[in-house]
């Protein structure tokens, strides 16, 4: 994971399945194309796209992803729903958050055993719903949203588009006008990362892991999240905001926001969130900060 990296075009990638990855120079956005074509009926579902940079590259709430070139992974696989029930569709957001955070956590392992790791910015883990940071250092984020794949023989295909951005050979400076907490995994393990052998990892666990969630549900992952959990017991609050953007996120404008104590996760991945005012809330869908 830590060896020489091909050029771009010389990346050996596939989707769910074999489906096909196609890999671009710049585009606006993975998930914006990903969407077009799928509603398109121009693509088949597990299909993998890949970009070295976006030029509008977006988070949740349409908060700008800092996308520079040559050293970070931004790509949007479109995961079949086969199986899967729709109301359990937003739980496979926490199953790759989660998945992601187990290969981080080894990579992060993996450069603390040779002595190359910064240990001092804290451990890999997964803030509630599907943040990944070190610490309290964001460094990955995921994107997902529900599309309709037309066909010619009956109903519309149901699939995810996810979306995910990783912050891996970029330096923490280059987020420094974002005025967030951003880290990367270069600075996390001391050294570059191969892009290409992460990106394979990760399709080739989410795949898998996809698999265990038709059969098994989001309960695996919930007790992941337990063991790996380092804001269980810890203050937060809750930003409910469907407006919310780079404009208003520190405003809050437009926004509820609810200060307690982080209680847990529950088993359909739910948060479980003990207010201030004595209350006790079940959030299903909220910005969680900590």
């Amino acid at each position: 994971m830590f060896s020489k990296e091909k050029n771009l075009n010389d990346w050996h990638l596939c989707g769910f399945g074999n489906a096909p990855a196609t890999l671009f120079q710049s585009l606006e956005s993975t998930h914006s194309l990903m969407k077009a074509r799928a509603a398109a009926g121009e693509i088949l579902p597990g299909t993998l796209i890949v970009a070295d940079t976006q030029t509008a590259g977006r988070g949740r709430h349409e908060r700008t992803w800092a996308s520079p070139a040559g050293l970070n992974l931004y790509f949007n696989i479109l995961i079949p729903l086969d199986g899967i029930p729709l109301v359990s569709a937003p739980q496979i957001t926490q199953v790759a958050a989660l998945t992601f955070a187990e290969v981080f956590k080894g990579l992060q392992d993996d450069a603390n055993a040779q002595g190359k790791g910064n240990q001092s910015i804290g451990k890999v883990t997964v803030k509630w719903p599907n943040d990944i940071l070190c610490g309290k250092h964001k460094f990955c984020g995921i994107l997902a949203e529900l599309v309709h794949i037309p066909s010619e023989q009956g109903s519309p295909k149901s699939c995810i588009s996810m979306g995910v951005g990783i912050n891996v050979n970029s330096s923490a400076l280059d987020y420094a006008h974002l005025g967030r907490a951003v880290t990367t995994l270069k600075d996390i393990c001391g050294e570059r990362i191969n892009r290409e052998k992460l990106l394979q990892a990760l399709i080739g666990n989410l795949e898998r892991a996809i698999g265990q969630f038709r059969a098994f549900g989001i309960r695996p992952w919930v007790s992941a999240w337990r063991k790996m959990d380092q804001f269980i017991g810890a203050r937060g609050t809750i930003v409910i905001n469907a407006h919310c953007t780079d404009n208003n996120r520190e405003s809050g404008e437009g926004s509820v926001k609810k200060t307690g104590t982080i209680c847990d996760m529950q088993d359909d991945g739910s948060l479980l969130f003990k207010c201030d005012d004595g209350t006790t809330e079940t959030v299903y869908s909220a910005d969680l900060e900590i």
